[in-house]
């Protein structure tokens, strides 16, 4: 058994998300832990919403409300969101909690006495039109290296380069179109080039294991041949006071400091809330325990450069030498599972273009598992993928209803109807043990894929597996074995044991991907439909008050996603038991009117310009 740290990028407080964020972060990643914690392995898996930083100001100002206000009520909502989805979070926190706050700043102490934060001025871009900093990745130019449009103040996604805001050509704010003032500004830097070696030889033992996504370790790589030290720091009076500098309040920590830092403080909430404040250590610094963190790719500097940077610079592993604080010497990633992105009918997600689909409205529509299949079977694992509603209703009507929901529906009513619960079989014969022995096979090669980051082609390798269960019945046609003549009752209850067997064993493949669905099918086949644990909301107290500043010191409590998934069964077949009894069973999966096509695409697709296109 290993301690698997499974870290999940945070959701963006500014407004709710779209099914194209939880294809990148959440789905995979709940895969994952799902499968890990069956398969014997002790997972924590964290995140929490992302709530400091201009976005949140400008998002709050739009709507008339502070910045607290806008981040409590979209925290909720991203919470709620999450939670019908099933993701499986042991903790599931925000950027806003005191616990937050207090490791945040113990970590920017230690890397900064550990001499890899420098003092330096810099040409800091200012809104015009609100004295406000304005976030690198909100501002847009053409890219100085390569001539592309569109290039962000932080990176150019089309030659991979890292920029600074002065260096696009013909720079402008993505937020009200205004060019940008630069002033002068002194802020705290991560000094990379100081750590540029010690991350180099991370990322080369990272590349001789094998494992990393090639898109993502080449990417990586990229990035040292022009490492800078990064700005830690901005103007702006919303985020965690930077240590030292608290006659200075118009100044905090920026998010590639403050976010990041939340995989370490989210385990360390976990741990205090859990009863035990020492337990995250299993997780951090124990070398044996494997980490993977899961985003889409526009997060990748983050996860491959930035934040080992800090860990590095934390445990005084870089250059300038040093020593690690109280929290010890601190796990890097063992993986960056990066996807790709997700676009919409050709088109890239935009909130503002009208081009979006919210986790919350998809919901209200359409069964969660639905929208887990999807992306599954079609998304962007290792290449940007296309959702399109003509696409979803096929895969669901063609692949979970008549493939999958269709294979349940039609043993449980047999058994039902013929014996009223499990019949105990008779004889196997050839094609009965080549079924079973086929299916129980799949348990191997389903999990190795999801265990290696390869979830389309495990879910493929299950659904193949629906398809000879589904073959099985075509061959052996227990429909027609009628009478009372002993022998076909006898081939008949062989015949329907051995379905049942099959289908038992496929919803347990299937559970990591479909947990809803998990739980109804178990319930048809006569179990108690908690073959799949849920997460839940539970309101908590705050834990660390008198470090937070004033606009948030009077919160009490806060929505957390917790919950105890303990009660998974392990991977690996789990023989029925004959008698079981079988009711009368109802469709998983509801089938889609082929009419909902059009409509849907008049309901999105009405305010989308014609010159939006795709990534």
């Amino acid at each position: 058994m290993s301690h698997i740290l499974s870290a999940v990028a945070w959701p963006y407080a500014n407004g709710p998300r779209h099914i194209g964020h939880v294809a990148g972060f959440g789905v995979p990643s709940d895969v994952f832990s799902r499968y890990m914690r069956m398969a014997g392995h002790d997972v924590l898996m964290v995140s929490g919403t992302d709530e400091h930083g201009t976005p949140i100001l400008v998002a709050a100002d739009e709507e008339g409300v502070s910045a607290r206000e806008l981040a409590d009520r979209n925290n909720r909502l991203i919470v709620e969101d999450l939670v019908a989805l099933g993701l499986s979070y042991d903790l599931f926190t925000r950027t806003t909690a005191g616990n937050h706050y207090h490791v945040v700043q113990d970590m920017f102490r230690t890397v900064r006495d550990n001499g890899y934060m420098v003092q330096q001025v810099t040409r800091s871009a200012i809104s015009p039109s609100t004295g406000r900093t304005l976030p690198d990745r909100y501002i847009e130019g053409t890219c100085p290296i390569c001539g592309a449009a569109g290039a962000r103040g932080d990176q150019c996604d089309t030659c991979g380069n890292q920029l600074d805001p002065t260096d696009l050509v013909n720079p402008r704010s993505r937020i009200n179109g205004e060019t940008p003032a630069f002033v002068d500004s002194t802020h705290w830097f991560l000094d990379l080039p100081a750590l540029a070696q010690a991350l180099g030889e991370w990322l080369h033992e990272r590349e001789a294991s094998g494992t990393w996504r090639p898109n993502v370790i080449k990417f990586s790589q990229n990035l040292l041949e022009d490492i800078r030290p990064r700005a830690m720091t901005r103007d702006i009076d919303w985020g965690i006071p930077v240590p030292g500098w608290e006659d200075q309040p118009s100044k905090r920590l920026y998010v590639w400091f403050d976010a990041v830092v939340g995989y370490l403080s989210a385990s360390i909430e976990w741990a205090r809330r859990s009863g035990d404040p020492e337990a995250w250590r299993q997780w951090w610094n124990d070398p044996q325990a494997l980490s993977y963190y899961f985003m889409g790719k526009d997060n990748i500097v983050f996860h491959s450069q930035i934040w080992p940077a800090e860990l590095l610079g934390y445990n005084g592993q870089g250059g300038r030498g040093g020593g690690p604080g109280d929290l010890g010497v601190l796990n890097l990633p063992t993986e960056v599972v990066s996807s790709e992105f997700l676009t919409m009918e050709g088109k890239k997600f935009s909130s503002s273009h009208g081009i979006v689909i919210y986790v919350r409205d998809f919901l209200s529509r359409y069964q969660a598992d639905a929208l887990r299949y999807f992306i599954c079977a079609a998304g962007p694992e290792t290449a940007d993928a296309d959702f399109t509603w003509a696409e979803f209703v096929r895969r669901t009507n063609g692949e979970l209803v008549a493939g999958w929901g269709n294979l349940v529906n039609r043993t449980a009513s047999m058994i039902h109807k013929r014996f009223g619960a499990i019949p105990a079989p008779g004889e196997l014969q050839d094609i009965d043990r080549a079924l079973l022995a086929s299916v129980e096979a799949g348990y191997s090669a389903v999990g190795d894929l999801i265990r290696h980051h390869r979830q389309k082609a495990a879910l493929a390798e299950a659904m193949r597996l629906v398809g000879e269960a589904n073959k099985y019945v075509a061959d052996t046609e227990p429909f027609k074995l009628k009478g009372q003549d002993p022998a076909t009752q006898e081939r008949l209850a062989t015949v329907l044991h051995t379905l049942a067997q099959a289908v038992t064993d496929l919803n347990l493949m299937l559970s990591p991907f479909l947990p809803h669905a998990a739980n109804a099918v178990d319930r048809v086949m006569g179990g108690d439909g908690r073959i799949a644990p849920m997460p839940r909301i539970e309101e908590v107290r705050e834990l660390d008050p008198q470090v937070l500043p004033e606009a948030l010191a009077d919160r009490d409590s806060y929505p957390v996603i917790v919950g105890d998934y303990s009660t998974a069964p392990s991977w690996g077949r789990h023989q029925i038991t004959a008698g079981t009894p079988v009711g009368k069973p109802a469709p998983v999966f509801a089938k889609l009117d082929e009419a909902i096509v059009e409509a849907e695409l008049a309901r999105y697709t009405d305010a989308i310009p014609d010159d939006v296109t795709g990534a």
